[in-house]
Parts: C-alpha cells; sequence; structure tokens
C-alpha cells in the first residue's frame, strides 16, 4: 500500500477527530465492489446481499471476475462501487423527465439515471474530454439505452443554448479523489494539499453553467468522491449563497443517514468508499421554450422502406425511424435540447446503415430492442460469439439473428450455408473470455 500523502492525515483529523483510527483500519481492507442489474434483469451469479440505497444494485466479492462475463458485455449489468450509487438515487428522476448528467464518463451514474428513465424521456450524457466521452458512448449502448444522447462539450458552450430546459440536473464534479484512495492508492500520489482549493474553483464554475440548465422546480445534485470540506459543503455554501433561487433539497436513502440536503458516506460508517451527495432545487426563473427540431437528415421514400421492412421483420414492437444522423438510421428521443454546434457522438437508438436496397442493422439495435428472430446459444457458444468467431447452425437457417443467450441479446449474426456469420463489432471483440 503507498503511504498517504503528506498532510493528508492532519486534514482528516481536523474532519474526523476521535473517529479517526476507525476510519484508517478501512485501508486495511479490501475495497467495496458492486454491481447494478439492467431493469428487468435477475441478480449476477456471483453478487452478495443488495446494497440498499440503489435499485437492482448487490455488492460483489472482492474476486469476482464478473466484469470479464458474457453477461457483462452483453449490457446485463454495470460495475459500480456502492457509493457512488447514491447520488443517482438522491436525484431519483422520474420516466419522462429530461435530465442532463454533465460531467458523464465513463458512465455508471448515466446508465444508473436512465434505468429510472424506464426508455421514457430523454437523458443527455455529456463529457467534455473526447477520449472519454468515446467510452462513455459505448457503455450506453451496452446498456442497451434509448433515449439518451451522448454530447462532447463544456458546460459554458452549453449553458447558455439550454437555459432552463432539463428537470434533473447531475453534476458529479472532477475532484481530488481522497475518496478512491483504498480502491486506487496511486492517486495517492496525485494529491497534493494544494489540489483541494484547484479543484473547488473548477468545481464551483462547472455548477454555476449546470444551475442555467435547470427549469424552475427542477433539481441538481452535486456530488464528488473526496472527503475535505472544501470542495464538499464549501462549494455548496458558496453556490447557495450566490445563488439565491436555490435550496437544500432534504432527502433520505435506505441504509444511510437521513440528509438535510448534504450527505457524506464514510467508509468506516457504510459498505463503500468516500462520497459526498448534495441535492438542491431551484425555486424560481424561466424555464426554456425551445425545444429543437430533430437533429436529423430525412430519409428517402426508398431508403425508409428499405429500412421499415427490416424492422418488421427483425423486432417486435419495431422503433420509429427519425432520420439519418452520422450515416445511421436512427431512433431519436423526443423534446431534444438544441445540438447545432455540439459535438453528438451518439443521438438516440441507432438501428442501422442502408446501403442501395440493403440495410445493415447496428449493434445498439440488437442491445436495446427485442427480436423476433432469435438464435439462442450456450455459454461456450456466447464466449466463442463475442470473441468473434463464426458458429456451426443448421443449413436451413438463412439472414439476420439475434443471437442470445439466457435472455439476453449479444448482437446479430448472419446465417448461410450451416454458418453464423459473426457481426459481434471487432472493436468490441475479447480473446479473454
Amino acid at each position: 500500500m503507498s503511504a498517504f500523502p503528506e498532510g493528508w492525515i492532519g486534514q482528516m483529523q481536523t474532519l474526523l477527530g476521535g473517529a479517526l483510527p476507525d476510519f484508517l483500519r478501512t485501508y486495511e481492507a479490501s475495497p467495496c465492489r458492486g454491481i447494478r442489474a439492467r431493469p428487468g434483469w435477475k441478480k449476477p451469479r456471483d453478487a452478495e446481499e443488495e446494497v440498499p440505497w440503489a435499485e437492482n444494485a448487490w455488492y460483489l466479492p472482492p474476486e469476482s471476475q464478473a466484469g470479464a462475463a458474457v453477461e457483462h458485455e452483453a449490457g446485463a449489468y454495470y460495475l459500480q462501487e456502492p457509493s457512488a450509487m447514491a447520488a443517482a438515487a438522491a436525484l431519483h428522476p422520474r420516466p419522462g423527465d429530461r435530465v442532463l448528467d454533465l460531467c458523464a464518463a465513463p458512465g455508471g451514474k448515466s446508465t444508473q439515471l436512465a434505468a429510472y428513465l424506464r426508455g421514457e424521456g430523454l437523458i443527455v450524457c455529456n463529457e467534455p474530454v473526447l477520449s472519454r466521452a468515446q467510452i462513455l458512448s459505448r457503455n450506453v449502448e451496452r446498456m442497451g439505452i434509448p433515449n439518451a444522447a451522448v454530447t462532447c462539450a463544456l458546460p459554458e458552450e452549453l449553458s447558455g443554448r439550454w437555459a432552463g430546459y432539463f428537470d434533473r440536473v447531475l453534476v458529479d464534479a472532477p475532484c481530488s479523489g481522497e475518496g478512491m484512495f483504498r480502491r486506487h492508492p496511486e492517486t495517492r500520489l496525485e494529491w497534493t494539499a494544494a489540489a483541494p482549493e484547484g479543484c473547488a474553483q473548477r468545481q464551483s464554475r462547472i455548477l454555476e453553467h449546470a444551475a442555467k440548465m435547470l427549469r424552475p422546480g427542477g433539481f441538481l445534485c452535486y456530488s464528488t468522491c473526496t472527503f475535505n470540506a472544501l470542495e464538499n459543503e464549501g462549494v455548496i455554501q458558496s453556490f447557495l449563497y450566490n445563488n439565491p433561487s436555490f435550496r437544500l433539497a432534504p432527502f433520505s436513502l435506505p441504509g444511510l443517514t437521513e440528509s438535510g440536503g448534504m450527505l457524506r458516506l464514510w467508509p468506516h460508517q457504510v459498505r463503500g468508499e468516500g462520497h459526498f451527495v448534495a441535492l438542491m432545487q431551484k425555486t424560481d426563473g424561466e424555464a426554456s421554450r425551445n425545444f429543437a427540431a430533430l437533429s436529423v437528415a430525412p430519409l428517402s421514400k426508398q431508403d425508409r422502406q428499405t429500412a421499415e421492412a427490416f424492422l418488421e421483420e427483425q423486432t417486435v414492437s419495431p422503433p420509429e425511424i427519425s432520420g439519418l444522423f452520422a450515416g445511421k438510421a436512427v431512433s431519436a428521443p423526443a423534446d431534444l435540447p438544441p445540438l447545432q454546434g455540439i459535438r453528438v457522438l451518439r443521438l438516440g437508438l441507432q438501428l442501422g446503415e442502408i446501403r442501395g436496397k440493403l440495410f445493415f442493422p447496428d449493434h445498439a439495435l440488437a442491445l436495446a430492442w427485442e427480436g423476433r428472430r432469435v438464435w439462442r446459444l450456450s455459454r461456450e457458444e456466447a464466449i466463442a460469439y463475442q470473441a468473434g468467431e463464426t458458429l456451426p447452425v443448421p443449413e436451413e437457417l438463412r439472414g439476420y439473428y439475434l443471437l442470445a443467450f439466457e435472455g439476453m441479446n449479444l448482437g446479430w449474426g448472419k446465417a448461410s450455408g450451416g454458418q453464423m456469420k459473426n457481426h459481434y463489432p471487432k472493436g468490441l471483440r475479447r480473446q479473454n473470455l
């Protein structure tokens, strides 16, 4: 274990007083691991007891290999640290809400928020760093979320365009990461005594822009994975002083201390790493009436017929085709905010590509929609499929099939001549399953 950074123990002594020894003893134990299932999916095989403050969530043993399993790649669940599940649980959007996750990568909280929406409404998942936004987009796809837009922009690029637009906004702010010292000991080497102040300044700027994008009556959740008061209570108190239209919103979560609007999760008090959550409500202001025209190109009559014919044949209750985005037919969520001039990596559900009179289905469609033509695989076959292998099938099989394992769609295959040709995306294929 790496030594704690100089000055950090003194900071924690100020915060914890006599509880410091109990806190430090937690670093002798393994970090907590958690897993959260997609709505409707069953408890994972090696999961332990439930995480009380989150839906469809369980603790995992330290030795679990769940991240390498077929089910993980199919989007049946998301590996997420238990304390990190508290922020989305506190914000708790309702189906039909318009939700913004402003600092969303890699996607744990975004996919958790989307689960609360149950496919209704809109979630915009934004990440300013392109490489991280690409990982975010892949996780949104993997978890089969049909009503998300993934954007890559700085908060200041969005706040003017999206003023008063969202019902709920999450700011999981970049922070000094003190709460991750047990889970990722290498982060201790990056911490300095000056880090919290610099982080607090950046967090305050992000929070100011987030506040502009919330409608009156809406809720703003701020979270960090750090311990110091400067980045937590200090940022919130300063924000409330400068924004009198906001107030703390008390909330309670099962298994956690009742909150007056701000909640700390300590590793010596709960089974989880360090986290801070604050929930606020906007009491007045103006709501946006600027609903955007859909940011998609129209399909020609022939192309629409080609796409509709495939969807009718292959899917149950076919998704509505909105148009073309980035060369692919998409089913875009309603009530999108203005997207002109913003880098958009994903817009709703990607359905597929039309080339002439042929339709080539997208992997996202396989993971998000119920299929009519389904070919069920054993675990061994599913592992081989996710590794990119061609599978033997009966000679009479022809055309596209959704390949599935224990009720989960894995992706597309195309049968011909006794073989199921593999259409699992090459960039996702793994050899170590």
